[in-house]
C-alpha cells in the first residue's frame, strides 16, 4: 500500500529536501513532487519526490541552526541519516 504523503505538507511549510537543505514549500503537485526555495542559499526550484526522498518537516529552530552553521548542520544531518538507514 502506498502512503499519500501530500497530506502531510502544504505550501508555507518548511521541509528538508534530499540534499538536507531547509526549504520553504511553494508547491505540491498532483503527482509526487514537493518543491520550493532553499532557506540556505535561495536556490530554486528545489524539488523532491514525496515517496522516493526522505523529506521531513522542519521547525524554525532547525532552520536557524542550519543557517547559523551550515557545514556543522549538514555534517550532523548526514550522520543522523546514515544512522537511520543502518537501523
Amino acid at each position: 500500500m502506498t502512503i499519500d504523503r501530500r497530506k502531510e505538507f502544504k505550501p508555507g511549510d518548511i521541509y528538508e529536501d534530499c540534499s538536507f537543505h531547509p526549504v520553504l514549500c511553494t508547491y505540491i503537485n498532483d503527482g509526487d513532487e514537493i518543491g520550493g526555495i532553499s532557506l540556505i542559499d535561495a536556490s530554486y526550484p528545489r524539488a523532491c519526490s514525496l515517496s522516493g526522498c526522505a523529506v521531513i518537516k522542519l521547525s524554525i529552530e532547525d532552520v536557524i541552526a542550519a543557517h547559523s552553521d551550515w557545514p556543522a548542520y549538514l555534517a550532523r544531518r548526514k550522520e543522523e541519516f546514515a544512522a537511520e538507514q543502518d537501523s
